[in-house]
């Protein structure tokens, strides 16, 4: 046992029967994780889908061979013993942590998962002095190995072609959706609602301080009313955009930056320094827009320079205008 940790066992004290029955589990657990996977994809990427199912099968058809050589050396009862128990033993992502994955981190999820499979017997069996528990573990090497390959070849299978450039498109079409279009929306919402209140404001009392107080506000208060506004206007079931929590929070923060970007200057003590670099960010923020509108939502570079360039000059313009007037 280890100090602090009597509920776990370090892999060297274990015994070559609850080495196998470590496997038989590890095996068991990755299957339902890649089942669990399956049915996270089904519906938008069913190609991907399958993939997983015969991985799942695969790891079945490990478990299965792992539970006859139990029983020829060892018989029916199998130990209880999972990773959880083992000191050092590689770890998996929870299933329900994975259930906001995109497509992208699920299938480097799984690459992860056989890769740490394979690496931890190969390391195990170095460190053994033990002739029959090196041949074991030099077993379920090449067994996760074999399977690492067969995973190569069962995603040729399903998702050769077209098949995987058109998932491909379906994701980046959900990133969009669920993260870049309220984002942009909140970051537009965030710079150029609130220029015309900050800078009125600036030139009106020529107070940093008084500034930064309504910049502040302006900003976490549009970030707030952005978030709650995005999250519950669509569930996004039949739109298809996605979680209302990750839009809500795409949009709130970054309502919430745009605000900040040309308030937080005026901690500056010299009211023209910080007047000057303030608008100075505005520009950036605005370019950072017309540059996000023309990567993602192909919006042609001069119509969303004319649109949020000139839009936002006007804004500050009048802000100012107004402060001074």
């Amino acid at each position: 046992m280890i100090p602090g940790f009597s509920n776990r066992r370090r892999f060297s004290d274990l015994t070559e029967q609850e080495i196998l029955a470590l496997a038989i589990s590890s095996e068991e657990d990755d299957a339902q994780i890649y089942r669990s996977y399956a049915e996270r994809l089904r519906t938008d990427f069913p190609n991907s889908a399958s993939v997983f199912d015969g991985m799942a099968e695969e790891e079945d058809e490990h478990r299965q061979r792992l539970i006859d050589l139990h029983v020829a050396r060892f018989g029916k009862v199998i130990p209880l013993i999972r990773r959880e128990h083992v000191a050092g033993f590689y770890a998996r992502r929870p299933v329900w942590l994975t259930e906001n994955l995109g497509l992208e981190k699920i299938r480097g999820e799984a690459a992860a998962m056989e890769h740490d499979a394979h690496d931890f017997y190969l390391r195990a069996a170095a460190r053994t002095t033990d002739a029959a528990t090196r041949k074991l573990l030099g077993d379920l090497a090449a067994a996760e190995a074999r399977h690492e390959g067969q995973a190569d070849l069962l995603e040729a299978e399903h998702l050769g072609g077209d098949a995987r450039a058109a998932e491909d498109r379906t994701a980046h079409r959900q990133f969009v959706l669920t993260w870049v279009q309220p984002g942009l929306a909140g970051l537009m919402d965030g710079s150029v609602s609130t220029l015309a209140p900050v800078f009125a404001v600036a030139f009106a009392t020529q107070n940093n301080h008084t500034t930064l107080l309504v910049g502040l506000a302006a900003a976490i208060g549009a970030g707030i009313s952005m978030g709650f506004t995005e999250a519950a206007s669509d569930d996004g079931q039949l739109s298809g955009r996605g979680s209302p929590l990750k839009r809500g929070i795409a949009a709130g923060v970054m309502t919430t930056v745009g605000g900040l970007g040309h308030a937080l200057p005026y901690l500056i003590p010299d009211f023209w320094t910080a007047t000057m670099l303030a608008i100075a960010v505005v520009f950036l923020e605005l370019w950072a827009i017309v540059w996000i509108q023309n990567r993602f939502m192909q919006t042609p570079f001069l119509r969303a320079t004319f649109q949020v360039v000139l839009g936002g000059g006007l804004v500050l313009a009048a802000g100012m205008l107004i402060g001074a007037g």
